[in-house]
Order: C-alpha cells, then structure tokens, then sequence
C-alpha cells in the first residue's frame, strides 16, 4: 500500500491484520519537506515558537537555546514514556504505528521524512514497540502510549519482534536500522495525537460489524427455535418507522430466515398473539446499534484524514499555530456511543437465551436438556451470559464525561477517550461470548425441529453441528463455547449463513 493522503478503514485492516507492506508517496515526502523546511527557518531565528524552541505545557514560556533542540525532544520522549499496566496487543500497536505515519505524511507536522519511514519500517517488519496500554488522559494525544512507541524509534524501550520482547536498540540494529536523532518540534509531533484511541475504535468497528450480523443471525435462529412471527420483519411494518439501522437489520433478518419450513407450521392456531420483545423488536434495537456504528465509521474516516499533533505548520504561509485537534473528544464521545450500542447487543441477546432456556415460555424442555434433572443443561451458560451484561452496564458507564486537569492547568479539559477505548475492546469480547452462548442454546433447541429453518438460520445450524455436537447429556461445555466464540469473532459463522 502506497501512503498518501487517504486511507479507509479496508486498507488500514489490510496492513494491521493482513500483513500488507506500505511505502510513502513521493507526493507524501514533498508535503513533509515542505513543512520541514517551515520548521528549519524558526531554527534559524530568534523567535519563540511552542515546541520547536521552547518548553512544553506549563513550560511553554521558557525559551531553549539552539544547542539544547535535540535535547529538549529526546527529554520529552524519555519523560512522558511512563506508562503502566500490561502491554498493548500486537495488532493496536500496529494500527498505532500506521496512523501516526499517516498524520504526520499530511504534511503539517514538521518532522522529517526519516521519521515517517522508520515507523513504517518497524510496522513492515513486524516489529513492534511495548506499549503499557494506561496512561493516557486522552488530550494532548494519546501522550504517555506514544511516548512509548516513540522510544523504539530512538533506540530505548523494548520492541516484540518475532515473538520475543528485545531491547530496542538490539532489534534495529538486526533489521540495519539506524535510531533517530530526534530534531526540533519531532519529538512533540511523535507523541501529540490520537493513535491510540484511534486504533482501538478501528479494531472494535471492524470487529462489531461482524459481531452485529452475527448478532442478528443468532436472533433468527432464535425466532425459528422459538416459532417466532417473522412478520414484525416485514417492509411495510419497519418501513412505518424506517430509521436506517432497523431497515437493515429486518432486510437481513429475512434473508436468514427465507424459505423457512417453521415459518408456514404455525401461522394459523398455535395460540400466539404476539413475540417478546427481543424476538420481534430486534430491527429496532440491533438496527439503533447499528445507526451508531454507522456514525463511527464516519468519524474514523475524518480522523484518517486528520493532523492531530501540535502545533500545526502551514508551508504555504510559513504559519505555526497552537490549536486543540490533539483532543481526544470526538473519539471519545463516538466511543462512548459505541460501547452503549455494543453492550446493546448483548443484553438483548441474554434475554433470548432466557426465552429459549425457561420452558414456560418456549414450550421446550427444560434449559434444552431432554433429561433435566439428572442433567442441567445450558442452565449455567445463561448464569454467564448475565454475568458479562451486567458487567457491560459498568463499562459502558461514558468515560468522556470525565476530566481532571493535567500539567498545572495547563491542559484544563481532557477526554478520557483511551479508558473507553478498551473498555469498548472489553465489551466486544463479552457480547462476543454471550451471543455464542446464545448461538449453542438455538442450535440445541432447533435440534428438537422436524422443520427446516430459514436458509441462513439452517445453514448456521448445520455449521454449528458440523463442529459440535448435540447435548443429549452434560458435558463439559467450555471447549464448546470456544469454539463457536471463534466463529463469531472471525466472522466463519456468519459467512456461511450469508453464502447459504
């Protein structure tokens, strides 16, 4: 992949999860001379300009004199790298080290072109600086992470390459890499941006798309087990009330669930007057998580094309301005919304299993055991499905309506948007268990159906059994759970209920 000046969320998944190399543009590196040489001109002078000749944040009127330049960045960068808790997974650093490549190729940055390639190296190459996942307040940029992705580049820290975690010095020299010197305003523009935040709602975008069509095939496996209605579904029902999201989800609701054989059994003297709520108003609820992931995604695709360090240089006028598009706020919010519309998914989701598992309300046995008594069944897996939601309700609790003032008052508002960011990472993965719970009790209770079930639910079902079989006694579930979390969480599951 060629960096330039646009990158959509396909190709940043093609370099962080695929494995793509990506090389700079020649249009990038004229850009970033161009702003470079802004930059060389302050050197030059006399003037005070923040970040380039001065100190940082409260020290941002204390002038430093041209033979200090190179010390004040290395300072800045060996200071703020003081973050703590467990090191960031493989592919956040990764999505890290590509965004803040392609912030400062746009050219407003002032660094040098080597900067750009050396994080493009270690992206290319696979190798990856340690990264204490807390520490960011979310303004000034993710300041404290990218401090730490910033040491690898000058040859301190620790880099993961090939499975071990080395020196970094170390790791460079074996790629025939050489650590940057860092030169006036580079260090400054390394560590202020929103990398961090920005990877991590990448990854739980690209990951909840897949996790909202799997949520909605599991709802009609669930309406096909329960003999649910599927005409609460249909165009001119959804359409009275046509909000994009709840649009899309009954258009694919009843694509999983054509030609269904369980559909026609009932339609006429089963008894039912109307499904509950988590049956037939899944469009509703699933398509509202579905509208604000929508929104996320076109906050992601400005925030690629997006500057987010400070100060801001304009070649064409030679201007140099201190701005605020380092605050983390409008990812912050955006993940906020997110993590709602997530845990969403799942709270409705545990209701279903309720329905499927209580025989008062599915006229099937017993938490699906046909032996209950002797055997427990799925009554357990439903225990942990309400225990994940009910932690959900506390970290969808928003983080951007917090702040504490940083560095003296200087930084007196802050975003808090990297604590939601992996709490957003953390809600995914327990939606991701709790619609596999509910995966595992609609294929057992479409196991007790004579009937084919709609295309894609049968097609699911049949995947499902295919690698787990029916519980006709307790076992010993968790390997099961496993399995079909992996096929949500890679997206198997629902390609072949799509394919079918």
């Amino acid at each position: 992949m060629i960096l330039d000046q646009h990158l959509t969320l396909s190709d940043f998944l093609s370099v962080v999860r695929g494995g793509e190399s990506v090389q700079l543009s020649d249009a990038a590196r004229e850009r970033i001379l161009r702003a470079r040489a802004v930059i060389e001109r302050i050197v030059d002078g006399d003037a005070a300009v923040y970040g380039v000749n001065t100190g940082f944040g409260k020290f941002a009127s204390v002038q430093v004199p041209r033979e200090g330049l190179e010390e004040l960045q290395l300072n800045l960068i060996l200071s703020h790298a003081i973050g703590v808790g467990e090191a960031l997974p493989t592919e956040v650093v990764r999505g890290m080290l590509l965004l803040r490549a392609q912030s400062l190729a746009l050219g407003h940055s002032g660094v040098r072109p080597e900067v750009v390639e050396l994080l493009l190296a270690l992206l290319n190459a696979g190798a990856h600086p340690v990264i204490p996942a807390q520490g960011s307040v979310g303004a000034s940029g993710d300041l404290a992470p990218l401090a730490h992705l910033a040491l690898a580049l000058i040859g301190h820290g620790e880099i993961e390459y090939r499975g071990e975690v080395r020196a970094s010095a170390d790791v460079l020299a074996e790629l025939g890499l050489t650590p940057l010197v860092l030169q006036a305003k580079e260090g400054l523009a390394l560590i202020n941006g929103t990398q961090l935040m920005g990877s991590l709602l990448a990854l739980a975008v690209a990951d909840a798309r897949t996790l909202l069509g799997t949520a909605n095939l599991a709802a009609a496996m669930t309406v096909e087990a329960m003999y649910g209605s599927h005409r609460p579904f249909q165009p001119d029902v959804v359409g009275l009330r046509p909000h994009p999201g709840a649009v899309a989800v009954a258009e694919e609701l009843r694509f999983f669930l054509r030609d269904s054989q369980i559909a026609p059994s009932h339609l006429v003297g089963d008894g039912k007057v109307q499904d509950a709520y988590s049956l037939r108003a899944a469009p509703q609820v699933h398509g509202a998580s579905l509208d604000a992931l929508a929104h996320a995604e076109r906050v992601l695709a400005v925030e690629f094309a997006s500057v987010t360090d400070n100060p801001l240089i304009f070649p064409d006028t030679g201007d140099v301005v201190s701005g605020g598009n380092f605050h983390g706020q409008p990812l912050a919010v955006t993940i906020d919304t997110l993590k709602v519309a997530v845990a969403e998914l799942g709270s409705i989701a545990e209701r279903r299993c309720e329905q499927l598992l209580n025989p008062s309300l599915s006229g099937l046995p017993g938490f699906l055991t046909p032996q209950g008594g002797l055997n427990s069944g799925f009554m357990i897996a439903q225990y942990t499905a309400a225990a994940l939601v009910s932690e959900n309700k506390v970290l969808a609790h928003p983080a951007s309506v917090d702040t504490i003032p940083t560095s003296a008052n200087q930084e007196d508002h802050v975003s808090m948007g990297a604590h939601g960011a992996r709490q957003l990472r953390a809600i995914l993965e327990n939606v991701q268990n709790v619609i596999g719970i509910e995966l595992l009790c609609a294929a057992q209770a479409l196991d007790f159906q004579n009937l084919h079930a709609g295309r894609g639910a049968q097609a699911a079902w049949e995947h499902i059994r295919a690698h787990i079989p029916n519980m006709t006694r307790d076992r010993y579930y968790r390997p099961d759970l496993l399995k079909i979390v992996e096929m949500v969480r890679s997206g198997e599951l629902l390609r072949v209920a799509r394919e079918a």
